[in-house]
C-alpha cells in the first residue's frame, strides 16, 4: 500500500508543477486560458491530492518534520514555493517581478524534488 500512496504523491508532485509551468507560462504572456474555470480548479484537486498523499506516506512512515530533517525541509521549501506562485499568478504587478517570481518558484520546486530524491538537505 506504501508504494502504491508513493506512486499518487510523486505523479501528482509531476502533475502540480507541470501545469504550474503551463499556467505560469500563459499568465506571464497574458492569456486568458489562466480564466478558465478548469485551469483554475484542477490544480486545486491535484494539490489535494498530493497534500493527502504526503500526509498519508508521512502517518505510514513515521517519518515526521520535526524527526526526520529533509521532510520538514521540504514543507519549508513547499511554503516558498506556493508564496512564490501567489506572487506569479495574483500579486506580481509587472511582468518582470512575475518572471522572476516563476523562475524562483521554478527552481525552489527543483529543490524540493532534489531534496525528495535524495533524503539530503543541500
Amino acid at each position: 500500500m506504501y508504494t502504491f500512496i508513493k506512486i499518487i504523491h510523486m505523479t501528482c508532485a509531476m502533475l502540480s508543477i507541470a501545469g504550474f509551468l503551463g499556467r505560469g507560462i500563459l499568465k506571464i504572456n497574458g492569456s486568458a486560458v489562466v480564466e478558465k474555470k478548469l485551469v483554475k480548479v484542477l490544480p486545486h484537486v491535484i494539490d489535494t491530492v498530493l497534500l493527502v498523499s504526503a500526509i498519508t506516506l508521512v502517518v505510514m512512515s513515521g517519518q515526521y518534520p520535526w524527526t526526520t530533517p529533509w521532510v520538514g525541509a521540504k514543507i519549508v521549501g513547499l511554503v516558498v514555493y506556493i508564496a512564490l506562485g501567489v506572487v506569479v499568478m495574483r500579486t506580481a504587478k509587472t511582468r518582470q517581478t512575475r518572471i522572476i517570481a516563476f523562475a524562483l518558484a521554478l527552481a525552489t520546486a527543483a529543490w524540493i524534488l532534489m531534496v525528495a530524491s535524495t533524503k539530503q538537505i543541500m
